[in-house]
């Protein structure tokens, strides 16, 4: 990597992944725990945590908008105030999602931030050795790419419970890797699962390091993060995607 961040990013090449390949078949969803080498996973959270952060959310029509901070100081109260009050009314009808994002792929393909480190990232995490690990461990050889987005949870950000098959079911499985470090649940910020009565079923804490595979046909959400939550919830996520790669990519 370039910068003051100069490490090599690796996975650590202790961890046995056909072991959880196993779990993810009999489970639906596993969690791998020191998934990078502790100084490729320093780095990283380094890098991810000075982003030029976007904020993500839906306009009236329900489509994805992203808004730069210069974007948002330019907008009068008025407008701030139309557009949260859109948020919370999409919201209470478990709708949409709010938080800073930046799109990994996007930004790679269309030359952002030109000389920025998280570009290394973004092409390790399509590397072989990254691929290998997606194929073996949700079994589906046909996986030849990984898409990808920072996001950055601050206090009273949420998803909203959906699910994840992409257009023409090329998601074959969601992922996160946590990037926030002893994040306490009462914090929020959690990844939920739903059972087919609306329960939660299950719900995991984003620790640091660790890489959570997932169906994504499974109805999930992130619980907002609370209004008292010190700092962000930071992390990488995407899908596994077996559909042919973007032109450029």
């Amino acid at each position: 990597m370039t910068g003051d961040m100069s490490v090599v990013l690796q996975v650590n090449r202790d961890l046995d992944f056909a072991a959880y390949g196993v779990a993810y078949a009999r489970f639906g969803y596993v969690q791998i725990h020191n998934f990078l080498a502790p100084a490729a996973a320093d780095a990283l959270a380094q890098i991810v945590g000075a982003l030029p952060w976007r904020l993500l959310v839906q306009d009236e029509e329900e489509k994805n908008v992203m808004l730069s901070r210069e974007q948002l100081a330019a907008m009068s109260p008025e407008q701030l105030r139309k557009l949260e009050s859109g948020v919370r009314e999409r919201a209470a009808r478990d709708v949409g999602y709010t938080y800073w994002t930046y799109p990994l792929i996007e930004a790679h393909l269309n030359g952002w931030d030109e000389g920025h480190p998280i570009h290394a990232f973004t092409q390790f995490l399509n590397s072989d050795e990254v691929l290998e690990v997606a194929r073996s461990v949700i079994g589906e050889p046909n996986v030849i790419k990984i898409d990808g987005h920072a996001t950055n949870f601050s206090p009273r950000h949420y998803l909203t419970r959906h699910i994840d098959e992409g257009l023409s079911g090329e998601r074959r499985a969601a992922y996160t890797i946590g990037l926030s470090k002893d994040w306490r649940p009462d914090w929020g910020g959690l990844l939920l699962f739903f059972d087919s009565n609306d329960d939660v079923a299950r719900g995991l804490l984003p620790r640091f390091n660790t890489l959570t595979v997932f169906d994504g046909r499974v109805p999930h959400a992130v619980s907002a993060v609370s209004s008292f939550a010190p700092r962000a919830r930071v992390s990488i996520a995407g899908w596994f995607r077996d559909d042919a790669p973007r032109k450029g990519s």
